[in-house]
């Protein structure tokens, strides 16, 4: 089967209790940039789009449905450059990061959430991790 002719991810979404509190979770202590707003036919916003670089996005929107408790294969994964350092900055920034390990494709991760539970993987690449010969 040919591959479909895509680009890479472009946007992950999530739904949210607060978007306000939303937003600054994402944007102070995460540290990715406003794009733009969604808004209701009445004017009202009800959503938020950010940039996280190069052509990937993340978009939440208000929402009354909470995240699964326990563990969750409902989340997104952010690679890092550095994981040592990222936790360290966002632990410097208020934010509750679990401890640094390899995961079962042998890459470095971290787990976090968001204010409502949406869960956050980061992830380092190793040059023994799973995706390492996809990655060059």
């Amino acid at each position: 089967m040919e591959k479909l002719m895509t680009r890479g991810l472009a946007h992950v979404c999530l739904g949210v209790s607060d978007v306000e509190r939303a937003l600054a979770f994402y944007r102070d202590q995460l540290g990715f940039r406003p794009a733009y707003d969604f808004v209701n036919d009445k004017g009202e916003k009800i959503g938020q789009c950010l940039h996280l670089g190069g052509r990937t996005f993340l978009e939440f929107f208000r929402s009354g449905q909470a995240p699964p408790p326990g563990p969750s294969h409902r989340h997104f994964c952010l690679e890092v450059d550095d994981i040592q350092a990222a936790v360290a900055e966002l632990k410097r920034r208020g934010v509750e990061v679990g401890d640094i390990g390899k995961g079962s494709d042998r890459s470095c991760q971290a787990w976090l959430a968001d204010p409502d539970g949406n869960r956050i993987e980061l992830q380092q690449y190793t040059p023994e991790s799973k995706q390492a010969p996809w990655c060059k």
